[in-house]
């Protein structure tokens, strides 16, 4: 393997289709596409200044090394990288990028990442940015703090763990998705999607977890949450209370007490839910915007 170490490196694609190069202590400077079609790389202490750094690439490992800004657009188009330890601060980075490994890595400026990208893993990650992750399939991640609003929106295959989020729109048409032991913040959680289970977690959301085919919740709370699973399929079983609970499509609702069922016959088939409570405060035939 060829040693590049602590070199200052600029010019449009300065190491234009590198092979089997460590780069250690390096800084790519003022000059796009400094790594484009290269491969098998091993990238650390290095700090990356400017646009498109690793494009088309192929089996790159990357520590303890920083994406400045203007590293942008960063990794697109690429097979199988590793990052480990590091900050990338510029947005939109992967991108149609196949084989990716995030550990310990934080993301402050996650606008548009990981957008139509697969065969993800994320562990100790940490993101701020809207549109996060659209379009991406078999996603696993665990200790992730998500700030950014329209996250995962048609995604598919995704397992989270010991997340925290405060996503408004988060799930949308998305599929095959599970969350477990996660708070989860923002309004209109999940509408449009099929197949998504929440397992022991929390959730507070306006209007959330509506539109679902194939909604499952286990040992959920959810606060300040109002007007849920409108003409949704639901199995649901819910700790402590809900605000309200709003024309549901069909299925099962277990809740110790609900603020108010709305239940409207001209929209929904009534018998078809199984509404399970310990006590409901009021119950509707229509919302209150609605005309009798």
């Amino acid at each position: 393997m060829k040693e590049i170490n602590q070199q200052y490196l600029t010019g449009e694609r300065a190491m234009f289709q590198a092979r089997d190069c460590h780069f250690t202590y390096c800084t790519f400077a003022e000059g796009e596409s400094p790594l484009k079609e290269s491969s098998d790389l091993q990238i650390d202490n290095t700090l990356f200044k400017w646009k498109y750094p690793l494009w088309y690439c192929r089996n790159v490992a990357i520590k303890d090394s920083t994406l400045f800004e203007m590293a942008r657009a960063g990794i697109w188009y690429t097979e199988n990288i590793s990052v480990y330890d590091t900050i990338i601060e510029a947005p939109k980075n992967f991108r149609r990028t196949k084989g990716i490994r995030l550990i310990n890595v934080e993301l402050p400026n996650a606008a548009e990442t990981l957008w139509n990208c697969e065969d993800i893993e994320m562990e100790r990650v940490s993101a701020r940015g809207d549109y996060f992750a659209m379009n991406s399939r078999r996603i696993v991640a665990r200790d992730f703090n998500l700030v950014g609003n329209y996250s995962f929106d048609g995604c598919s295959d995704i397992e989270i763990h010991n997340a925290r989020m405060l996503s408004r729109d988060a799930f949308w048409n998305a599929e095959n998705v599970t969350v477990y032991d996660s708070f989860i913040s923002g309004e209109y959680l999940g509408w449009n999607s099929r197949n998504i289970t929440l397992v022991n977690c929390t959730i507070e959301s306006m209007q959330g977890m509506c539109y679902i085919d194939n909604l499952v919740m286990k040992n959920c709370r959810l606060i300040n949450t109002n007007l849920a699973f409108e003409y949704t399929q639901a199995d649901v079983e819910i700790v402590g209370a809900v605000d309200s609970v709003f024309n549901p499509k069909g299925g099962i609702i277990r809740a110790d007490r609900i603020g108010e069922l709305i239940m409207d016959g001209r929209k929904v088939k009534i018998d078809q839910t199984d509404i399970q409570a310990g006590e409901i405060l009021k119950k509707s035939d229509h919302a209150e915007w609605e005309k009798e």
